[in-house]
C-alpha cells in the first residue's frame, strides 16, 4: 500500500531527501507522497524511510492504494532499471 502524508504534516522537509524513488514532493502547504511512485521502500531498506524521519507522525497507508508487498517489490524494480 502506498503511504500517504496527512494534514498534520509541518512541511519540515525531513522525507523527501530519504525516499529512494523520489515520490515526495513539496506542494502548499504540506508534502505529497506520489502513489505512483511509493514502494514504502520495499526493495531498498524495507521499512518506510519517510516514517522513520518524520517528526510528527504524520504518514499513514493511503487507502485508496491497496498493494501486496510482491506489488510494491514490482513497482520499485520498475522505478530502478
Amino acid at each position: 500500500m502506498a503511504l500517504m502524508i496527512n494534514d498534520d504534516c509541518i512541511a519540515c522537509n525531513a522525507c523527501p531527501s530519504v525516499c529512494p524513488n523520489e515520490a515526495i514532493t513539496e506542494d502548499e502547504p504540506i508534502f505529497t507522497i506520489h502513489p505512483q511512485r511509493c514502494s514504502e521502500c520495499i526493495g531498498e531498506t524495507g521499512e518506510p524511510q519517510c516514517k522513520e524521519v518524520c517528526p510528527v507522525d504524520c504518514i499513514e497507508p493511503n487507502p485508496d492504494y491497496q498493494e501486496t508487498p510482491e506489488q510494491l517489490q514490482a513497482k520499485y524494480d520498475r522505478l530502478h532499471r
